[in-house]
């Protein structure tokens, strides 16, 4: 007898890494189902603002609706405000976005980042609930557990525990967070069959924004 799924996981794994003056957000672009890939180009990115972008895995059908309804809402308030709406904005938004349909979530695992109103580079990680935090770094979807490892050891984010309160941007440099980022991908795609295909780097910075593709593995 059928049975009806609401829910199925496409696979995909989405980074972020906050710097002094940069954010650094990747994804893969592999749509997977089980063994099967539906698609080797399918971006996980979505600008929302003018330095803000969301990256996202899980169920496709629930990312592509979240991120267009972000979407409306942050034209909306610009309408309304003559005003673009900040990074730290828009994680307040969509914490608020995921936890109005906590009964019936979107499946998608988010990684939001960008620039705050001081130009630092901000990293905001969730649940499928809306529950977030603000970090160095974060990484989610299938392949995060490969990854995180990699980025303590290499970032080390102080513990949000500590007082007085420390700064979470990463001490990298732009071009070595790029590089870890691409490293971490690579590395991940070894183990994990549903990461790969090509990977997808945005970069922001005060200059604006800038988006570059790497190969991955394709088996």
């Amino acid at each position: 007898m059928a049975r009806f799924e609401a829910y199925e996981n496409n696979g995909g794994t989405c980074v972020a890494v906050a710097g002094a003056d940069y954010c650094v957000v990747a994804a893969d672009t592999r749509l997977s189902v089980g063994y099967s890939i539906l698609s080797r180009d399918s971006s996980k990115i979505a600008h929302l603002a003018d330095k803000c972008v969301l990256a996202s895995s899980g169920f496709q059908g629930d990312v592509k609706a979240l991120q267009r309804n972000l979407a409306a809402k942050e034209l909306l308030y610009e309408h309304n405000h003559n005003k673009k709406m900040s990074c730290p904005a828009m994680a307040q938004l969509l914490s608020n976005t995921l936890y109005y349909k906590r009964f019936f979530p979107y499946y998608a695992f988010n990684v939001l980042g960008g620039l705050d109103s001081e130009g630092k580079g901000c990293v905001f990680t969730y649940d499928a609930v809306g529950s977030y935090e603000r970090t160095g770094y974060s990484a989610q979807g299938t392949g995060a557990a490969l990854m995180m490892p990699v980025l303590d050891n290499q970032l080390k984010s102080p513990s949000p525990l500590l007082l007085p309160a420390r700064d979470a941007v990463t001490p990298l440099s732009q071009s070595d967070a790029v590089d870890l980022v691409k490293d971490v991908f690579a590395s991940a795609t070894e183990r994990d069959i549903y990461t790969g295909d090509k990977l997808e780097i945005v970069v922001i910075n005060s200059a604006g924004s800038h988006r570059e593709f790497i190969e991955l593995r394709k088996d």
